[in-house]
């Protein structure tokens, strides 16, 4: 066995497999360097989410042509210069990996000029290899351009997602990083279009509005604590508008954006009994601890930290957001201190000797005929002239003349009128009741009788049922139903979100859903499958659920993805629909669950009905 040391270029390489995983990496190092440069503003451009060109421009210190070559080396940094000071690390770089990795999967150019230089220098790397400096007039700053990622790694760039997967990692870096400097201006560009243009904002709220949309912001509430342990800002969701999705979910240590899955339970615990079990709430949480106290050298990628003491900043950060949900009125709470309160007084029974109360008396014809005069009371009537509520002189006799019978029930004409009516109503009897009597229990449950006894049947899984059949022919056979909504429906969704739903606009055209893009970071529903709801509080629901199933893997073979998605859309359109359900539609529901292959059961081995025999309601009586 020869041991040798690896070249340089090779070792690069190996150290950009970990730190450079896709271009949004790329994105991520280059703005990390711009902000540690003192930049106050940024601006991305990507082309082809990043294959072909990833260009980050900043107006920072810049370096001299020296510093401009030697940052492209191995472990070459100017955060940190001892061991000491990996225990005060306050800049988001400090390992000098980034720039040598990417120079080693891609071909590379920097332009940077100093504020005290008259000019400033270009500098060209590709495959880890120092191709040349020049001399050339640009702004002070940085402006790096990445080209052709992955050019000599062609197994790397044969396994990046589709454009937009892998520009929706692109935004989702970028807000990372936007949001933690609400002073500062950033901008982001794909193929030329511009998806961002941030100016620096009034405070953290606007920013979270400028990068996730004014709906986010509607839902948020303040936290805040300040202990000798740590200092913790932000917002949390309200519980209401938790989601499935676990997205608009921040933490950041000391301005650095951060993963913990300990911290995240920490969050939900507190919102533990105020939101649906499978759900999240969106928050965006600040922690300020002592730099020494934490270790942010813990990955590459710098997105896992430890904490020295990680118990505490639990209970804190528990407690914490259950105190903001109950100050915002979010849990039950019992206020005892009624001092200075007004008294407000209790009304007994006799207050209405105070104010008497008079009840109007109706005035009553009984000599009135709708069937003479042309509908016109008679002139000889005594009540032709009579004022409304006024009591006519004869109207305790006559309402009270035949045993205590109101008068218009002896009348023969009004009788007759009534006779009439009752006739009308058989004219048009209803022909679309069932033609077997069923009866539906709270709109979950439908009871109907058969030969052997009852027969009980789920409206939720029968639906269930009735949509998988449908969606699996719509995905085999391209045949669907498409019902168009009258008012369509615009969700807002982010940016993210809305490139999954272009990304997967082909398969949920053959579901039946007719959703478009509207501007950056909306969808507008314009339709959906026959027999989902078209209410607009309902089809946002569903939106969001939608997102939660079109993020999982798609890449199994097409029979195995055509079934897992017709169930998947099924379960979503039978949980979305809780509208009342009539005689006339159970029977039809009925219908159509016994005309499904499988009638049974669902399509995950769910029962959708059950038998009760007769002999066993017997056994109840006995």
């Amino acid at each position: 066995m020869d041991i040798r040391i690896l070249p340089g270029n090779v070792a690069n390489m190996i150290a950009a497999g970990e730190v450079v995983q896709r271009p949004s990496s790329v994105v991520k190092e280059l703005m990390e360097n711009a902000l540690d440069a003192g930049a106050d503003q940024v601006t991305v451009a990507v082309q082809d989410a990043g294959r072909t060109l990833i260009q980050v421009i900043d107006n920072g210190c810049g370096m001299s042509p020296d510093e401009a070559v030697l940052c492209f080396e191995r472990h070459a940094t100017s955060k940190i210069a001892t061991a000491e000071d990996l225990s005060s690390i306050m800049t988001f770089g400090f390992r000098g990996e980034a720039l040598a990795s990417i120079a080693a999967v891609s071909e590379v150019t920097l332009r940077t000029r100093r504020a005290e230089d008259e000019v400033g220098c270009e500098v060209r790397f590709a495959d880890s290899r120092h191709l040349s400096t020049e001399a050339v007039a640009t702004p002070k700053g940085a402006n790096f351009a990445v080209r052709n990622l992955f050019y000599n790694v062609p197994a790397r760039r044969k396994y990046l997602k589709s454009e937009n997967v892998e520009f929706g990692h692109i935004v989702n870096e970028f807000t990372r990083i936007a949001v933690t400097r609400p002073d500062m201006g950033f901008t982001l560009t794909h193929n030329s279009r511009e998806v961002f243009v941030l100016k620096p904002a009034k405070s953290l709220k606007f920013r979270i509005q400028d990068l996730l949309g004014q709906n986010v912001v509607k839902q948020l509430v303040d936290i805040s604590a300040d202990t000798s342990v740590v200092k913790i800002s932000g917002y949390i969701g309200r519980p209401d508008m938790a989601r499935k999705s676990t997205g608009n979910q921040y933490m950041f240590i000391n301005g650095r954006y951060f993963r913990s899955p300990y911290f995240n339970r920490a969050v939900l615990k507190g919102y533990e009994n105020l939101i649906p079990e499978g759900t999240s709430p969106a928050y965006f949480i600040w922690l300020e601890t002592d730099p020494g106290a934490v270790d942010v050298n813990v990955s590459p990628t710098k997105t896992e930290v430890k904490f020295e003491d990680d118990s505490l900043i639990f209970q804190t950060l528990y407690a914490c957001v259950k105190e903001a949900l109950g100050k915002n009125s979010f849990v039950a709470s019992i206020d005892f201190d009624r001092e200075g309160a007004p008294d407000i007084p209790v009304l007994s029974g006799g207050f209405d000797s105070y104010r008497p109360v008079s009840e109007p008396v109706p005035s009553i014809d009984p000599t009135y005929d709708p069937f003479k005069n042309d509908g016109f009371p008679s002139q000889d009537s005594p009540y032709v002239n009579v004022i409304p509520g006024e009591v006519p002189p004869d109207i305790h006799q006559a309402d009270t003349g035949r045993s205590g019978q109101s008068a218009y029930q002896g009348m023969s004409g009004l009788s007759g009128l009534v006779d009439r009516r009752e006739d009308y109503g058989r004219l048009f009897e209803d022909k679309t009741l069932p033609s077997r009597s069923v009866v539906v229990l709270h709109n979950r449950y439908i009871v109907m009788s058969v030969k052997s006894g009852l027969l009980v049947i789920s409206v939720r899984r029968a639906r269930e049922r009735i949509f998988y059949d449908r969606f699996l022919k719509a995905l085999s056979r391209n045949e669907h139903i498409t019902q168009c909504s009258l008012f369509p429906v615009q969700v807002q969704v982010g940016v993210e979100n809305r490139l999954l739903f272009e990304e997967h606009a082909a398969l949920l055209a053959s579901l039946g859903f007719d959703i478009a893009p509207f501007g950056n970071d909306t969808v507008v529903v314009n339709g959906v499958p026959e027999g989902y709801s078209v209410d607009a509080v309902r089809v946002q629901s569903m939106i969001y659920d939608m997102i939660v199933a079109l993020r999982d893997d798609h890449n199994s073979m097409a029979a195995v993805m055509q079934s897992a998605m017709a169930e998947r859309f099924a379960r979503l359109g039978a949980a979305g629909d809780n509208s009342s359900v009539s005689a006339a539609e159970a029977q039809r529901l009925i219908d159509a669950l016994f005309a499904c292959e499988n009638a049974e059961y669902t399509s995950s081995g769910h029962k959708t009905m059950i038998m009760i025999p007769e002999e066993e309601l017997d056994g109840k009586f006995r």
